[in-house]
């Protein structure tokens, strides 16, 4: 609690108290009058005083605030009308508690004798625990510290508010130490606070998660209702409500003496509390919770770090970042709206930025301790802005509608950021599409596949008549059977188009065989031979299609069981051992070629 700055004084009927309590809320004032004790409480100053005589509450007593001053001025009658109070002006002793004031000594010697009943009357004589707040006496900051102080609200003209509100006022601002901390300061402790809050789990849940962000954008907030005015050209029409115009009438008209850089300094702050609310309408679609007045004051800078601005583009960096890092909804669209909203707002003149004041003026005076916002900067926009030239505030917002604000511009990586999450999108789709894919075959796949054996069986069986054809012709005649027999190994054979392995080879390597035993006076040990190599030859090229042919079904699909089972069986009835070690799928180059000096031996057996 806060001992405020009091003053007392007296005539013969009243005491007359003025107690000095800015920044407070006028609508919580909690008075306790009884006897020679008064108490007085606004948040956050409490007063007890121990008057040196009796007051009554009996229904005279009055009470005025001065809301400028922040001066509480109460008369309370006195119990015996013109009893004089001495002492008024000794106020240390006045916030003394009640009760007696003597001196006792630390310790006493208890005789034996009343020992007994010391420990009888142990609870009773118990001193009582003094639960008085302790006070003590306000003395005003000269104006020497003032001017060391560092300034701060509209149009920095305040300074020394937060000495002695701060413990109170933590929840409102996040500057530690306002009064000691310049601009740049402020400015670097804020990017770095925003730099740590930034959370780029949040911000791609959002961005890819976006059917509530959707939902947000086609909202159409009330100042995109409003009908053009007839009285001012290029403005909206906007009407007030009674709240509205009592709140109005309190307000104190005065005038502001700002110079060149401070008013810069304020239309720019207005710009960055008018995106504030901007977006918390948005946000919660025109419905006020419990959560509003912390939006609002988060996302300004100005409310929140005290930040002066000395550009627009900073101004909407600020509050880009903000807006990334704090709220509920952290999506470059909110913002790029309220952007856009703003500059609907302020091109509707100062009658619609006057509304969204009092509008954010109403939020704060509902909170606590947000209220204090209220009489360091709304209050006095409030009664600024109804002064100013409606041609100003038209240009500043055509001055925001051309100010542009990029995703680089915020330096929170947020292209780098979204490229990088796309990539693994992608290639978790993928994996996800291939993974997803069924491992049996479809029925028109077996169909397929199994349809391609069945051509190579019929082209197998096709070459080898074929094979036995020629071989004939070449067994009738002697001289031709050997030109054939030439001819046909260097001649390209038609194969199916996807088989690597030529399909006539084993029907080649067999006609070879036969013509061997054609050869009546061929040596027994080079027919054996030949024969023996050729069938090796064919084994091993049946080995090698058998297994192009397993291949050549799993590239396309992986293959059902069934086909697996005949593509085992088909390889177990064209081989004649049985099981054989698995050789490599690549094409056999090996081929059995007639020499000129078999030529030569035909010829002369023939």
């Amino acid at each position: 609690m806060i001992t405020p700055a009091f003053d007392l004084s007296q005539d013969p009927e009243y005491l007359i108290l003025s107690i000095r309590v800015p920044y407070t809320r006028t609508s919580e004032f909690d008075l306790f009058i009884e006897g020679t004790d008064f108490k007085f409480y606004a948040k956050p100053y409490f007063l007890r005083l121990t008057l040196p005589g009796r007051i009554v509450e009996d229904g005279r007593e009055k009470a005025i605030f001065d809301i400028d001053k922040g001066l509480f001025t109460l008369r309370v009658p006195k119990e015996t009308a013109g009893e004089h109070f001495e002492g008024l002006q000794m106020l240390t002793s006045l916030l003394a508690p009640k009760g007696s004031r003597s001196a006792k000594p630390l310790v006493e010697d208890i005789s034996a004798d009343c020992s007994e009943s010391v420990g009888d009357d142990e609870e009773d004589d118990e001193e009582e625990i003094d639960w008085q707040v302790e006070q003590e006496v306000y003395t005003e900051s000269s104006e020497e510290e003032l001017r060391a102080l560092q300034k701060y609200g509209f149009g920095n003209q305040r300074a020394g508010v937060f000495a002695r509100l701060q413990e109170e006022l933590s929840d409102v601002i996040d500057v530690k130490n306002p009064e000691g901390t310049t601009v740049a300061e402020r400015r670097q402790t804020r990017l770095e606070a925003e730099a740590s809050a930034f959370s780029p789990d949040h911000y791609l849940a959002d961005l890819f998660e976006d059917d509530e962000i959707k939902r947000l954008l086609k909202f159409r907030p009330w100042w995109a209702k409003l009908s053009p005015s007839t009285d001012q050209e290029g403005e909206a029409a906007v009407s007030f409500t009674d709240d509205e115009k009592e709140q109005l009438r309190k307000f104190t008209n005065r005038s502001y003496l700002l110079d060149k850089t401070s008013r810069y300094q304020v239309w720019l702050s207005l710009v960055d509390i008018l995106l504030a609310y901007s977006y918390e309408v948005r946000s919660t679609e025109g419905e006020y919770n419990v959560e509003s007045p912390w939006t609002i004051r988060k996302l300004s800078g100005t409310l929140c770090w005290l930040e002066t601005y000395s550009s627009l583009q900073e101004v909407l960096v600020s509050f880009g970042r903000r807006v990334l890092c704090y709220p509920l909804y952290r999506h470059f669209a909110m913002v790029s709206a309220a952007v856009s909203d703003t500059a609907v707002i302020l091109q509707s003149g100062k009658a619609c930025v006057l509304k969204c004041l009092l509008d954010i003026h109403r939020v704060f005076r509902q909170n606590d301790p947000a209220y204090i916002l209220n009489d360091l900067y709304i209050t006095d926009y409030c009664i600024w802005i109804q002064r100013v030239k409606s041609k100003k505030v038209t240009a500043l917002a055509a001055t925001l509608q051309k100010a542009p604000l990029l995703k680089k511009d915020v330096e929170l990586e947020l292209e780098e950021l979204e490229e990088a999450a796309t990539m693994v999108a992608e290639e978790e789709e993928g994996q996800g599409a291939s993974k997803s894919a069924p491992i049996p075959c479809s029925d028109s796949s077996s169909a397929s596949t199994d349809s391609s054996d069945s051509s190579d069986e019929s082209e197998e069986s096709e070459a080898e008549g074929q094979g036995f054809i020629e071989s004939n012709k070449g067994g009738g005649g002697g001289g031709g059977g050997g030109e054939t027999f030439k001819d046909n190994p260097l001649q390209p054979q038609p194969t199916a188009a996807a088989s690597p392995i030529p399909q006539e080879s084993t029907v080649t390597f067999l006609s070879a065989g036969r013509k061997v035993e054609a050869l009546p006076s061929a040596s027994e040990g080079s027919r054996q031979l030949i024969q023996e190599l050729g069938e090796r030859v064919a084994e091993e090229l049946r080995i090698s299609q058998d297994l192009h042919s397993s291949y050549k079904a799993e590239r396309n699909c992986s293959r059902p069981s069934s086909a697996a089972t005949k593509t085992e069986e088909a390889s177990g009835g064209s081989s004649s051992n049985g099981t054989f070690l698995e050789p490599s799928p690549r094409r056999n180059p090996l081929l059995i070629v007639q020499t000129q000096e078999d030529l030569d031996e035909s010829d002369i057996i023939s």
